[in-house]
């Protein structure tokens, strides 16, 4: 089992890249949205109720699948590094596969802002992750969260996790996946 966490701003590129990652690699891909955006449903978005329903799903998934056969998983999440729960929501992941054995692997996305805010409206985007398609909410996240937080990785942030950092402004989604192949020996 491999476990690949891609992180990054919003709309830096982590899901798309993810889903080319599997099709290299025939890893399965759990997007943070796929539990962000069920959890919505019943929730407002940063509530405690969402919290902690949506973390409740993910470290469900998160156990069966360290101790299932897949081949790996690729996980996208949002870090703010400057943030300990961030950091320590990273390591209970990371934790949860490391102790069945698991291979794991971060890769830390780099985008400019100008990339990103076109990024934020692509149709693969809006299709994927319903919460992004009310454009000015998700456009005014994303700014939030570039001014609020440093979401790219810096030496020390996390011990122990091997990391790739991509910036891949200039990157296809495909090209990012192969580098991450290639890094991680996948």
């Amino acid at each position: 089992m491999t476990l690949i966490i891609i992180t990054g701003a919003p709309a830096s590129g982590k899901m798309t890249i993810g889903q080319e990652l599997a099709k290299l690699t025939d890893f399965k891909l759990f997007f943070n949205h796929m539990s962000i955006d069920l959890v919505y449903q019943f929730f407002d978005f940063g509530t405690a109720p969402f919290i902690r329903l949506d973390d409740l799903i993910r470290f469900a998934f998160f156990k069966e699948i360290a101790k299932s056969d897949l081949k790996g998983l690729v996980f996208t999440a949002a870090i703010a590094y400057d943030k300990p729960d961030d950091i320590e929501y990273t390591h209970q992941i990371v934790d949860i596969f490391k102790a069945q054995n698991a291979k794991v692997g971060l890769v830390s996305l780099e985008t400019t802002l100008e990339e990103r805010l076109k990024r934020n409206k692509t149709a693969n985007r809006l299709k994927h992750k319903p919460l992004k398609r009310d454009l000015e909410f998700s456009e005014q996240l994303l700014l939030n969260a570039n001014t609020k937080h440093r979401q790219v990785f810096q030496e020390g942030d996390l011990e122990g996790v091997d990391v790739l950092k991509i910036n891949n402004t200039n990157l296809t989604a495909s090209e990012a996946a192969e580098l991450i192949v290639k890094h991680f020996e996948l």
